[in-house]
């Protein structure tokens, strides 16, 4: 079933760019721009997620995220605004804001933080505390790591990234995903940074870092962690 998302935001162009955006990506999306009727559509409603603007007419969005989250505090709740100050964020977040994002923003940093939204309403796979592929053992509790018996140098952000991998084996995993998983959207870092982390990780970790056998590309999207060590066939 595709994931129904509410946007309560009074500026009209931004309001139709993200619907129209959202649908492309598959999503049901409700519209509002008034504050007042937004919070009955929130209460009513049985959307996943809410997209919510700070000024709007009627009510504000402070009010509406703290009227809403005594309601259904499951429901994720992402504020935009055009207020980026330390303080609006920080109020945003105490009135029950699951995430803040400050416009003007990108549509792939506004997904990214959708998806992210929804993978805090399912059950995350645990990470491992230690995890063996090939010749290759990882130790993510004391950041040690060896082919067959000798300890090679991988950096924190190396292990963090390696046990992202390993908990979503077999998925997909985008490029976005791992920048705000590992990193974080405040940290400001590009998908290119993604690419030369996983370049040096397969020159430490794959036999042939030219042709990976554990850490593969998935074409337009990211990358996928195969434990078996087998490529799979090309699409």
């Amino acid at each position: 079933m595709n994931k129904k998302i509410l946007i309560i935001e009074d500026d009209t162009s931004i309001l139709r760019g993200l619907k129209d955006n959202l649908e492309f990506e598959g999503y049901k999306v409700i519209t509002e721009t008034n504050g007042t009727e937004g919070l009955r559509l929130a209460l009513e409603k049985d959307a996943d997620l809410l997209l919510l603007d700070i000024m709007l007419p009627g009510m504000n969005g402070y009010e509406i995220c703290r009227r809403v989250k005594k309601e259904k505090p499951d429901l994720q709740i992402i504020m935009l605004t055009a207020r980026g100050s330390e303080m609006d964020k920080v109020s945003g977040l105490d009135t029950g804001a699951d995430d803040y994002i400050t416009k003007p923003f990108s549509l792939p940093e506004l997904l990214a933080r959708i998806r992210a939204a929804f993978r805090r309403i399912k059950d995350e796979p645990d990470a491992p505390d230690e995890y063996s592929f090939g010749n290759i053992r990882l130790d993510f509790k004391k950041l040690k790591a060896f082919r067959g018996d000798d300890e090679i140098s991988l950096s924190a952000k190396e292990f963090e990234i390696m046990q992202y991998l390993i908990s979503h084996e077999g998925d997909a995993i985008h490029r976005h995903d791992l920048l705000n998983e590992v990193w974080g959207y405040e940290a400001m870092p590009t998908t290119r940074t993604v690419d030369n982390f996983i370049l040096d990780l397969r020159k430490k970790l794959e036999e042939n870092p030219s042709e990976p056998k554990y850490i593969l590309s998935v074409r337009g999207v990211g990358y996928r962690f195969n434990s078996q060590g087998n490529k799979p066939p090309a699409p």
